[in-house]
């Protein structure tokens, strides 16, 4: 197959028989259930964009093991203008988009584990790297998506893993079999789970000796046995049950995170891509943090239509003249394209790992990164202020459309003489989904927290920063010597 059309990824998903629970209950239809679907559209966009010639280049790639060609997220980067791809097509999908469209992780994963697997054999003599080549050529000729799964519950954060009153906080191996091993535990904040083909398991932290049961990483089918998916909220989620479209502000996507518990499930051999080597487990959570980091081009992306509905809703007020206004959207612009700089800036400065992989600039990862934590929601404030109280205090769309009083709706909350009222409700819900709903979700607090929070940027800002040269540099200048 090599690489799936939207079409075929949705049939794909409807083969699978996934355990998944929302609201109390489990669901009986998983693709079409109108509070997961707009997150599973959002996805498909990263396989039909993949067929359009304008974004081949972005979107698709040469296979390393195979020659054919396959879509970009299924990948090992092999140079550092892939990487300033991966980069490019992350604000692509944002701006198609405008939310997550799940498929990052998964890649990270991939890229991770081809660089730590093989430093994991060189050091042991073990067969990971061997298996994970086989697994990823399984992976690239069925174009699957893969659901990166590194964040365990973690429990009291002042006890390591082995210390923990409950041993299942962190995900770990309870039993070592001849046919392959038992796990138990959970991954949280899942983004895409329930739309994902595969789940690939990494270890959550470095881990010392006392913890190696908690050193694992592998890879399963998302419907095999054992394995349930409890479905996380987001803000204003239930918009999508109703009538109409107006009210969801995005009208095809949107995103969703999951707790996905492992309640002892059994992980064949050649699916195991580290049993117990604790001491790769830091350097695996490192190198799959530095490519996630950079993956947050997205983020830029979803700026764009932020932006670019801010912009239009100044219009619809008729205050887009307004020079206030104005440099409001410089300031919006100014910080989106410096979150820009950031992501092509630490691929661009990327380098080829012993594995032949390539890999970002650890450094430039982590300041693009701390610099996500906190730009889009200067963004999103400037946002909100310049489409102004109605974006939060708007009626709903049935009362627009009510006999009684649509008409005074329609007569009140028109700005523009040429511009629908609807229009304006129309742009003003999109603001409101990108700052406060369900795709705020995808890009403010997902800013905040996904690929690590603001703290551990700033651990790897401190290690990787080259102070004794900075030192150096100082000193000679004015001409103290060591």
């Amino acid at each position: 197959m090599t690489m799936m059309t939207a079409a075929q990824y949705e049939e794909s998903l409807r083969k699978l028989n996934l355990i998944v629970y929302m609201f109390g209950e489990r669901l009986t239809n998983v693709v079409d259930d109108p509070i997961i679907r707009p997150s599973m559209q959002a996805v498909a966009k990263t396989y039909e964009l993949a067929h359009m010639p304008e974004h081949e280049d972005l979107m698709t790639a040469t296979s390393h093991l195979t020659g054919k060609r396959i879509n970009r997220f299924t990948h090992i980067h092999q140079s550092v203008g892939d990487l300033v791809k991966k980069s490019k097509m992350g604000r692509l999908l944002g701006r198609e988009t405008g939310c997550c469209f799940q498929r990052c992780v998964g890649m990270d994963a991939l890229n991770a584990l081809s660089i730590v697997t093989y430093n994991i054999d060189q050091v042991c003599g073990s067969p990971y790297n061997q298996r994970f080549l086989d697994y990823l050529a399984y992976v690239q000729e069925n174009d699957l998506t893969c659901d990166g799964a590194m964040t365990d519950p973690k429990g009291d954060r002042s006890l390591p893993p082995h210390k923990q009153v409950d041993p299942d906080l962190y995900l770990h191996i309870v039993e070592e079999r001849e046919d392959g091993i038992v796990v138990k535990g959970a991954k949280a904040h899942q983004t895409g789970a329930v739309n994902s083909h595969e789940v690939i398991v990494m270890p959550t932290m470095a881990l010392r000796e006392a913890d190696k049961d908690y050193a694992v990483s592998f890879a399963l089918p998302s419907d095999a046995e054992g394995i349930y998916y409890i479905m996380g909220r987001q803000s204003c989620d239930t918009r999508k049950l109703e009538d109409g479209e107006i009210d969801r502000g995005n009208l095809l996507f949107g995103g969703h995170e999951a707790l996905v518990v492992f309640d002892n499930v059994f992980v064949p051999w050649e699916r195991v891509f580290m049993c117990r080597e604790n001491e790769f487990a830091g350097q695996l959570v490192e190198v799959f943090a530095g490519y996630h980091r950079q993956s947050y081009a997205c983020k830029v992306g979803v700026g764009d239509v932020l932006i670019g509905a801010s912009q239009v809703a100044a219009e619809f007020n008729r205050a887009d003249h307004a020079s206030h206004i104005k440099d409001k959207l410089v300031e919006m612009n100014h910080l989106n394209e410096t979150l820009y700089c950031g992501c092509i800036a630490c691929a661009s400065e990327g380098h080829r790992e012993p594995s032949g992989t390539f890999s970002v600039n650890t450094l430039l990862a982590n300041i693009h990164k701390h610099n996500v934590t906190r730009f889009p929601y200067e963004i999103a404030r400037l946002a909100q202020d310049i489409a102004g109280g109605l974006m939060v205090t708007l009626p709903s769309e049935k009362d627009f459309n009510s006999p009684e009083v649509g008409k005074w709706l329609d007569k009140y909350y028109r700005a523009h003489p040429e511009v629908p009222t609807e229009h304006r409700a129309r742009i003003l819900r999109l603001i409101e989904n990108l700052t406060l709903g369900t795709a705020a979700v995808g890009y403010l607090t997902e800013s905040m927290h996904g690929a690590g929070s603001p703290q551990a940027q700033r651990i790897m800002i401190s290690r990787k920063v080259n102070m004794a040269a900075k030192k150096r540099a100082a000193k000679k200048l004015c001409g103290i010597k060591e």
